[in-house]
């Protein structure tokens, strides 16, 4: 377990698939929690008892600065993701994407809080002609989604630059494993695939199912969280990938879970391939994934088959 010193920490979106994971190792950890959310997407009942829970729109100022005073750092991770989703509702994503981010850093600027750490999304890299993917490269989004959870990045930069706020960015790598969502606009393909199977129904791939992902395991994204928070190597607007490091195709996961599948038509503004480098994190935060993906799905399956 990653020990940090006892503290104050609020996590925005705490009643989501991350957030909530993150507020269990916390808690688990000693510190004291507060969480905001609105649950729009969270549920309620995710949030561990210990915390403190604030039901609010981190789009709205004026909701949720005083929940800030005292607090030493933050835990970004709400946002509205889904590349499907930003494409149809532009304006709702950009809204909690950017003007939500932007009154998160307000807010804990004003609160005097000494760290925000970013839940970014490896979104930002687009289509890039070369893998793996490296913080260094520009940044080149393919959708909404993308680029609005890069502008958070910016933000973020810039109120370390000009406020002396600390932040880090973390970009997420296709993030997987319990509690993760299962209806909505906000499912992976791993979810899909298993209501699917549940139902009885053919798997659904989109395109030929040769595109690939690195899948990480939320219990490595939550180290990476804890580590980022913890670590004096870094606050000055740094960019870190969180990946495990891992190619994974459509078509390996439908094996994986197995059943007939049927194909679709390929989606719009995604990547072809991702595939994270994360030397400069295990440098800066010397942080590494532990958990295979295989391992991870196998475990998954399991617990709730």
């Amino acid at each position: 377990m990653i020990r940090i010193s006892m503290s104050l920490y609020l996590v925005t979106g705490g009643a989501g698939f991350i957030g909530s994971h993150l507020v269990d190792a916390l808690i688990e950890a000693g510190h004291e929690v507060r969480v905001i959310d609105n649950l729009s997407t969270g549920k309620r009942e995710r949030v561990h008892a210990k915390a403190e829970f604030i039901q609010a729109d981190f789009t709205q100022l004026d909701q949720i600065k005083s929940s800030f005073i005292g607090v030493d750092g933050v835990f970004h991770v709400g946002a509205l993701p889904r590349i499907p989703f930003s494409i149809e509702h532009p304006i709702e994503s950009a809204q909690a994407n950017i003007f939500g981010t932007l009154c998160v850093l307000t807010a804990a600027r004003d609160a005097k809080v000494k760290r925000v750490v970013y839940s970014a999304s490896s979104s930002a890299y687009g289509a890039q002609e070369v893998l793996p993917l490296r913080p260094e490269m520009p940044a080149n989004p393919l959708n909404p989604y993308a680029l609005f959870k890069y502008v958070g990045e910016k933000i973020a930069e810039q109120f370390y630059r000009f406020y002396g706020l600390e932040t880090v960015s973390l970009r997420y790598f296709n993030v997987y494993g319990p509690r993760m969502a299962d209806e909505g606009a906000y499912v992976t393909v791993i979810s899909i695939f298993k209501r699917q199977r549940k139902a009885g129904q053919p798997l659904t791939i989109h395109g030929d199912g040769e595109q690939t992902r690195d899948f990480t395991h939320v219990s490595d994204i939550v180290r990476a969280n804890l580590l980022a928070m913890q670590s004096n190597r870094v606050g000055h607007g740094e960019v870190l990938n969180a990946g495990a490091c891992e190619q994974h195709s459509v078509n390996e996961i439908a094996s994986l879970i197995g059943g007939p599948t049927v194909h679709e038509d390929s989606r719009k503004g995604e990547a072809r391939h991702t595939l994270a480098d994360i030397s400069l994190t295990k440098e800066l935060l010397g942080w590494e994934p532990k958990i295979k993906f295989v391992d991870g799905l196998h475990q998954l399956l399991s617990d709730e088959s």
